[in-house]
């Protein structure tokens, strides 16, 4: 027992040695502070504060990590650092990785806890430092180079040299004043200057969206005297059919032009392009302030012309730079139009373009759309459509109707605001249809139809006309069967031999008894009385008085 409490009492002794290094006389070392990272183009710096400037001989090291590899690694130009930055520019990263770095300080033996740093990338750290610039003065200009930010093999804007862009600040030595700011290439020219004049500039660069650099130091020339020959000015470009004109100005006679030409993009690359200019085909030695060459010397693009004068021995120094888009140059030309006529009263048009000789379409680079006007031929009344299609239908028109259309190409971009004349005027004429073979067939069915129909009224009115104006001389046969004798009969008959009407009383049509009226001196007529009907109303217009005597006395006589 009393070994085992000697045994621990030692241990706890060297435990209290070994925590306290002051009895050793060692100190306790602090992290750094305010650790922070700045990267200049290539240049990769890491900088601190010392927690405690009274402790001497204290060395700072540093390790990076990266998430392909869990280890810490040694940063290198940070090892056993006695100031209070280091450069780790020679580390081999990428730029666009995360990396954690971690830094403390050293003494000997003893060692600070580690400080982190948050996680970041190289690329998003950096800051755009200012470019170099090289000048060339002309008499009324400054050629200005420019080499992007950071070292010749760009490790940190490999992916974005060409995509600098450049700000410049330019102004006369003399003056205090007014400067001028412009966007420019990493080759281009200062126009407009004055000869026999110092300028001074500096320019930054700038990688969209977000980095700015710093300004260059500032730099200054001299412009050279006045050249004896000017250049050429207001350089232009015209397209009319197959072909372009270049025209410019020029004032001075006997002298001879020469035109070059270049892609706009290289503008954007750095280094010097002077040996890449072309020269344009027919446009050598003019003699004229214009020439002409074949569109198919440019494809779709952006280019750059200038021109130059000679007059022999002496040469102008070349023109500005006239930038020339091909695409805002074109002219379309008008298209081709055929039209067909269809069986349901309808017209198809179709819309080629036109062929060159070597029977390809001049308008196969440029997206078109097509303006159609169509009308009646016979009427003003226009009807304006747009379609993109080359084929495509005019449905439900008139009949046997001639209707034309002509039409006319667009670019499709609208800003660009470019068309062609219109094409020749095509007319055609529309078919029948399936509507006249309708009302045909209708019509044949109508007119068979109504000829029963008109036989029918043609025989009633015939029938009425024969009534009214032909009457029958028998009467009805109701009337007809009760008068069997002759003179009876007679007396229903009108001749045109009478001289008045006569009117006889039908009492009953069953039984009828006949009674003989003395003759008188107009004739013999007879009057009948039936026993069982009464009076009808009607009564002989003549011898009304003896008429009524005989009725009288034959009634006396029956009842005797």
């Amino acid at each position: 027992m009393l070994a085992l409490l000697g045994a621990t009492t030692l241990v706890l002794v060297a435990a209290v040695r070994w925590m306290l290094p002051a009895a050793a006389g060692e100190t306790n070392l602090k992290s750094p502070q305010n650790v922070e990272v700045y990267i200049i183009d290539d240049t990769f710096i890491l900088q601190w504060n010392r927690s405690d400037p009274s402790v001497k001989n204290v060395t700072f090291s540093a390790d990076y990590q990266t998430l392909e590899n869990d280890t810490w690694v040694k940063l290198p130009g940070c090892q056993s650092v006695a100031s209070t930055k280091c450069n780790f520019s020679s580390v081999k990263l990428n730029v666009y990785e995360e990396i954690k770095l971690r830094i403390r300080a050293e003494e000997d033996s003893n060692t600070s806890p580690w400080h982190y740093v948050d996680s970041f990338t190289l690329f998003g750290k950096a800051q755009i430092g200012p470019p170099k610039v090289h000048l060339e003065a002309e008499d009324k200009a400054i050629i200005i180079n420019i080499s992007p930010p950071g070292t010749k093999d760009h490790g940190m804007w490999a992916l974005d040299s060409s995509s600098f862009t450049y700000s410049l600040d330019i102004w006369k030595n003399s003056s205090s004043g007014e400067r001028r700011t412009k966007t420019v290439y990493p080759r281009d020219k200062i126009y407009k200057l004055s000869p026999e004049t110092t300028y001074c500039l500096k320019v930054k660069a700038r990688l969209l969206p977000r980095k700015t650099g710093v300004y260059s130091p500032v730099y200054c020339i001299k412009t050279t005297v006045e050249n004896k020959l000017p250049p050429p000015e207001n350089i232009q470009v015209d397209a009319k059919n197959h072909i372009y004109v270049l025209k410019w100005d020029y004032t001075y006679e006997n002298v001879t032009f020469q035109a070059q030409w270049l892609h706009a993009y290289l503008k954007k690359i750095p280094g010097d392009n002077s040996g890449k200019w072309k020269q344009i085909p027919n446009c050598e030695n003019v003699q004229t302030p214009q020439c002409v060459f074949p569109k198919s010397t440019f494809r779709k693009g952006i280019y750059l012309i200038r021109v130059r004068a000679s007059d022999g021995n002496t040469t102008s120094v070349w023109s500005n730079e006239e930038k020339f888009d091909t695409q805002l140059q074109i002219t379309p030309f008008p298209p081709v139009i055929t039209m067909k006529s269809t069986n349901d009263v309808s017209l198809r048009v179709y819309i080629s373009a036109p062929e060159e000789s070597e029977n390809k379409p001049v308008n196969h680079h440029y997206p078109l759309i097509y303006e159609i006007i169509f009308w009646e031929n016979t009427s003003n009344a226009e009807r304006k459509i747009r379609e993109n299609r080359t084929d495509f239908t005019f449905p439900k028109l008139k009949p046997l109707t001639v209707y034309c259309v002509k039409a006319r190409a667009l670019i499709q971009e609208g800003k660009w605001n470019k068309s062609s004349v219109f094409s020749d005027i095509v007319c055609e004429k529309t078919k029948p249809g399936n509507t006249s073979k309708t009302w045909l067939i209708a019509g044949v069915c109508a007119a068979l139809f109504s000829i029963p129909v008109v036989i029918y009224v043609m025989k009633l009115l015939f029938r009425c006309i024969s009534y009214v104006f032909f009457p029958s001389s028998k009467p009805p046969s109701t009337i007809d069967e009760y008068f069997s004798e002759q003179p009876l009969r007679n007396l229903l008959l009108f001749t045109s031999e009478e001289q008045t009407e006569r009117c006889f009383i039908i009492e009953n049509t069953n039984t009828i008894t006949a009674v003989e009226e003395t003759n008188q001196t107009d004739g013999e007529h007879k009057k009948y009385n039936s026993q069982t009907s009464q009076d009808s109303g009607n009564y002989s217009n003549e011898d009304e008085s003896s008429g009524s005597k005989f009725s009288e006395e034959s009634l006396n006589q029956e009842t005797e």
